[in-house]
Formats: C-alpha cells, sequence, structure tokens
C-alpha cells in the first residue's frame, strides 16, 4: 500500500514522538508516586496503565460517534493484539537455570481472575450473539444488541475493574519484601533516598496526560489516513481495524519497551498485562456505554429494529474469539507463576493464528 508523505508522516512520527515523551513522564510520575506509597512497581505501572488509557478513550469516542460498527471492532482487536504483545514480552524476560520467567504476584493471583472473568463474560455474549442472529430472536429480531444490553454488560464489567483495583491495592500495594520486587540494583538504591516532591509528581503527570492526549490525536488521525488508504486498496474492514488497534496502543507498546530497557521488568509485566485486563473490563465496557448513550442522544443512528450494535460476522467473531485469548494467558500464568519457553511459544501461535484469522476471514 502506498502512504503519501507529507501531512500523513509527520502525524505519524510526531504523534509517536510526542506519546513517547508522555510516557517517560508518566514513568517518572509513577515512580515518584510509588516511592511515597510505598507501592511496589507492579501496582504503580497497572495504575500508570489506567491512566494512559485517557488518550485512547479520546480517540475511540470520535470514532465510535463516527463509525459506531467500526470503532467496537477496533476495540475488540485491541484485546487480541495485546495478547499478542503479551506472548511476545513473555519470550523477552530474565529466566532461571531451567527457562522459566518468573511473575509478579498480583499479576498470578489478581490478574488471572480478571482474565477468567472477563473470558467468561465475553464467551457467553458472543454465544448469545450467534443465538440471537441465528433464531432471529430477542427484543431487535436478531438485529443486534440494544442500548439496555449495552448498559448491563458495560456495568458488570466495570464491577470486575471496581474490585480489581481495590484489591490490587489493598492485598498488593505495599512492598513488605522489596527483594522480591525490585528489578534492578539501582531500584534498591532509590528505594533509601528521600521521596520525590508532590509538586513535581503532579508535574510529571500533568505533562503527561496532556502530550499523551496531543500524541494520541495525531497517531489516530494518522490511523484513519492509513486506513482509507487500505480500503481503496480493496483490504478488508478487519485488517484496518487491526491497524488502527496497533496504533490506539502505541503509547502503552513505548511504555514496556522503556521500562524494560531500564530493567523494571514488573513495571513493563504491568503495562503488558493491563493492555489485556483493562481493555477487557474498562475500555471495552466504556465503549459500550458509550455506544448506548450515543444512540440514545441521538449522536449515532439506531438500527430499523431499535438496536445499536450490529450482529454480523465481523462483531461477532470478535467477541467470540476473545475466549481462547484470555483462557490460555489465565492457564500460563495462573498454574505456577513462571512462564516457561513452551508456554510462550504456545501463546504466541495462538494469539498469532486468532489474529490471522481475524484479518485474513473475519
Amino acid at each position: 500500500v502506498k502512504i503519501g508523505l507529507g501531512h500523513p508522516a509527520l502525524l505519524a512520527v510526531g504523534g509517536l514522538m510526542v506519546v513517547f515523551g508522555s510516557c517517560e513522564a508518566m514513568i517518572l510520575c509513577v515512580e515518584g508516586i510509588a516511592a511515597r506509597m510505598r507501592w511496589n512497581p507492579f501496582v504503580a505501572g497497572s495504575m500508570a496503565g489506567m491512566a494512559g488509557n485517557v488518550p485512547e478513550l479520546i480517540m475511540l469516542g470520535f470514532v465510535l460517534a463516527a463509525k459506531p460498527r467500526l470503532g467496537f471492532i477496533v476495540v475488540a482487536m485491541t484485546l487480541h493484539v495485546g495478547a499478542m504483545a503479551f506472548g511476545l514480552y513473555s519470550g523477552l524476560l530474565p529466566r532461571d537455570a531451567s527457562g522459566q520467567a518468573r511473575l509478579p504476584e498480583p499479576l498470578v493471583k489478581l490478574s488471572t481472575d480478571q482474565f477468567a472473568g472477563a473470558a467468561g463474560v465475553y464467551f457467553a455474549t458472543g454465544l448469545i450473539m450467534l443465538l440471537l442472529r441465528s433464531f432471529t430472536a430477542g427484543s431487535h429480531g436478531g438485529e443486534g444488541l440494544g442500548p439496555a444490553d449495552l448498559y448491563i454488560i458495560g456495568a458488570l464489567l466495570l464491577l470486575v475493574q471496581a474490585v480489581g483495583v481495590v484489591e490490587l491495592i489493598k492485598r498488593f500495594g505495599s512492598t513488605p519484601d522489596r527483594g522480591e520486587w525490585v528489578s534492578t540494583v539501582e531500584e534498591v538504591e532509590e528505594a533509601d533516598e528521600a521521596p520525590v516532591p508532590v509538586s513535581r509528581i503532579a508535574a510529571f503527570g500533568a505533562l503527561g496526560l496532556v502530550t499523551s492526549v496531543i500524541g494520541g490525536h495525531a497517531v489516530g488521525d494518522f490511523a484513519d489516513i492509513l486506513v482509507l488508504r487500505l480500503a481503496e486498496a480493496g483490504y478488508s474492514e478487519m485488517v484496518g481495524a487491526l491497524v488502527l488497534s496497533i496504533f490506539a496502543c502505541a503509547g502503552g507498546y513505548i511504555m514496556i519497551a522503556s521500562a524494560h530497557v531500564r530493567g523494571m521488568y514488573d513495571l513493563a509485566l504491568a503495562n503488558v498485562s493491563g493492555a489485556i485486563t483493562q481493555n477487557a473490563v474498562l475500555v471495552m465496557p466504556v465503549a459500550l456505554i458509550m455506544l448506548a448513550a450515543f444512540a440514545q442522544l441521538g449522536v449515532i443512528p439506531t438500527l430499523p429494529n431499535g438496536a445499536v450494535l450490529p450482529i454480523d460476522l465481523e462483531t461477532t467473531s470478535v467477541v467470540l474469539l476473545m475466549f481462547p485469548p484470555l483462557l490460555i494467558l489465565w492457564k500460563a500464568v495462573k498454574d505456577d507463576g513462571r512462564v516457561s519457553w513452551v508456554e510462550s511459544a504456545a501463546m504466541i501461535a495462538v494469539f498469532g493464528l486468532t489474529l490471522y484469522f481475524l484479518a485474513e476471514h473475519g
């Protein structure tokens, strides 16, 4: 596909550079908060990841208002892309003599519960969508999901997120055994330094959020142009959604890379796992609620029978195929709290196959 230079290239390069700077600012902010609150790197990284969803949600709101169906597919594809990122990153983690990579306790004991809960919700939702369409049943004659459906699904998923955040801070917020969590000698030395001033933390946080919004808009505009060119070249809608989902996660990927290079493996893991859990139980439910609200406010049109989200091959497949990635993530992480080379290879194979099927046949 030939993508012209000029304005689109400036949006891409400039947007990514701004996003990179915002991620560095967020990491500095998180380090300060973690030091003052005595949070371990995983909890601190999880909080930073949630703050990093702001530009994605802003960009998503505009996409949903303009193209509600495509926006929903993009959100679902983002989870699949995040799962692939987790599988790939698991192969970069430091390993012991037996080839096992240790995983943080919150990821093993809490995030896996969110994986399992989200897997159940999406599997049930996908099956219901399939049954409604097959038997032309439901309030909208199998045409799609209505506002009430979207509100209920969104509220239940947000409940999982809210309880998860409370449990994360309550159970794993402190660091009783510092050596269990720090990843480098430098972190041990820095832990003894004076806490970072609140004003500096606030400044880095504000800088990170503002620049992430600016960078997110620029990257989103470039992605829209790229998807348009892909459509003109004859590529499927799912390929365009895949490209959009990759750009939507650009900030998170840069934060993961920055943390990894600095040896902050727990912080990187918090972001790579958060790209999955937060998409499943935060970004997706917010998107569903926005769709329902937009339809009731007249921002987006409803389908002839009053449905908001149509039930078709693309929307059903992206929901139903969320189950296999979440299931293997739960199994690979939960069994022993470590990741072997076999588990890394299996995750990459399953996630890659799912993305291939969605892009090629979805």
